[in-house]
């Protein structure tokens, strides 16, 4: 185990006790322990004081005696988990178990016989009643129609529910999906959860603006009540997170992060955003932030490189589950539908739009649309990929236009050629297109390959670029 893997380990333990998750006292506590340090230390950590801190151990040690049916304290702690590595522990407490990793630990919590082995320790039992969740959904779209996602869902719960991820980013090209699979895992993870709120940074609003309307809902706060700098809404809002377990999507990220940059970049204005996603992915905290941007802020790939609490998800195409789109939108020719369906990779709004044109124009006759063997661009799917392109810096576009000007995909070497670039400003280039995932990657004979989609091929080189010259 790693201290990461102790931390889950615990607040599994105890919250099948108390029904409540480590606080952040808590677990400098746990984290001090295992390293060693003594309480003036862990209190100076905890930023409270060391007499607070001892009371606090105090119980916590209770606590996790009575679960494991032994002593345990500050000096025993390590040795015990190392132990329980490798042990199957019971209590003579109670009858029912629920299972943690490889280990059987009896509690008196649970009132059945049995548990699930698939109920994760944070999920309540039925027996036990839900307290009121509130929430604050009013910047959340209505969206009634969803399909398939069924992995993406389960992994989106397995990294919130059961490994306690601090912040996910949910990730992809406009239209892929990212907001409506945010909507869909909220009944499914709702119950973990004491608040929910969901704000759109579609109007781009300051982050004071952001973190005061948060504020206002957590603490039911007047606006004359809420501090006025950053720093101290910081502050508060960190406290609501570490007192309470509370559940924040942010949608439409993007629209904070810079134009024609390398993907990741804030805007100038808009750079103390950062502070707030370092603080929620790296201090301790039972809460949990989704983001849903088109480009990974660049704070979240380094947090996702440095703890095991936050995590990226890169939606791709539905798959087959995109034929229910074309089956919902009453088109013809089944037998054609996954030529359209590879065409417009999967993209569900993509497919949306293209098909209320087939069924406008053509009746729903897709074999009449595929014959014309040419790509064509409404002009709402050609203003969703304007927008995506113009965030692209002058390096990007000059390599999608030597990518998209090549039949085959091509090689790094082959790039080089191709374009008046150093190996360093084609790898950033590369990678920052690949994060706004505008271009695909193919492993083919021990090397890696790299090439534009139909539809975003076909429109950088008759729509885009040809009207920027």
């Amino acid at each position: 185990m790693d201290v990461e893997e102790i931390l889950k380990f615990a607040d599994n333990l105890v919250f099948t006790k108390t029904r409540k998750h480590l606080d952040n006292v808590q677990e400098a506590i746990l984290l001090g322990a295992w390293s060693g340090q003594k309480y003036p230390k862990i209190a100076e950590e905890a930023y409270c004081s060391e007499g607070h801190a001892r009371d606090v151990a105090s119980d916590l040690w209770k606590i996790l005696s009575d679960i494991l049916g032994e002593a345990v304290n500050k000096s025993n702690f390590r040795s015990t988990f190392k132990r329980l590595q490798i042990s199957n522990v019971s209590s003579p407490i109670g009858k029912a178990f629920v299972g943690i990793y490889n280990i059987n630990v009896c509690t008196d919590n649970f009132h059945s016989p049995e548990v699930s082995k698939d109920r994760s320790p944070f999920t309540p039992t039925p027996e036990n009643t839900q307290p009121q969740i509130r929430q604050d959904l009013r910047d959340a779209p209505d969206i009634s129609s969803f399909y398939g996602r069924t992995s993406e869902l389960a992994t989106l719960q397995q990294w919130i529910v059961q490994e306690g991820c601090r912040l996910v980013a949910i990730l992809g090209i406009s239209g892929i999906g990212k907001t409506a699979i945010a909507l869909h895992l909220l009944p499914q993870i709702q119950h973990q959860f004491d608040y929910i709120i969901w704000r759109s940074l579609g109007t781009s609003p300051t982050l004071e603006t952001t973190l005061k309307s948060l504020i206002k809902f957590l603490s039911n706060r007047h606006e004359t009540e809420v501090p006025a700098s950053t720093d101290e809404l910081l502050s508060l809002l960190m406290e609501k997170l570490r007192s309470h377990r509370c559940l924040i999507i942010l949608d439409d990220v993007q629209t904070i992060l810079s134009h024609r940059q390398i993907a990741g970049n804030y805007r100038p204005e808009y750079e103390n955003y950062s502070t707030l996603f370092k603080l929620i992915g790296s201090t301790c905290h039972n809460s949990c932030l989704i983001l849903n941007s088109w480009e990974p802020p660049k704070d979240i790939v380094a947090l996702t490189r440095e703890s095991a609490r936050v995590r990226n998800l890169k939606l791709d195409g539905l798959g087959a589950a995109a034929g229910e789109i074309l089956r919902e939108k009453g088109l013809l020719d089944e037998s054609k539908w996954e030529s359209l369906i590879n065409i417009y990779r999967c993209n569900p709004l993509w497919l949306k739009i293209i098909a209320a044109m087939i069924q406008e124009l053509l009746s729903g006759r897709v074999a009449e649309f595929l014959k014309y063997d040419t790509l064509f661009f409404p002009e709402e799917l050609k203003a969703r990929l304007q927008q995506q392109c113009d965030r692209l810096s002058e390096l990007e576009k000059q390599l999608m236009c030597c990518i998209g000007n090549e039949i085959e995909p091509v090689s790094i070497s082959q790039l080089l050629e191709k374009v008046q670039l150093s190996p360093s400003e084609l790898f950033n280039a590369l990678q920052s297109l690949g994060g706004r995932a505008l271009v695909e990657k193919q492993e083919q004979d021990n090397q890696t390959l790299f090439t534009l989609s139909p539809v975003i091929r076909q429109y950088v080189k008759t729509e885009y670029f040809s009207d920027e010259k």
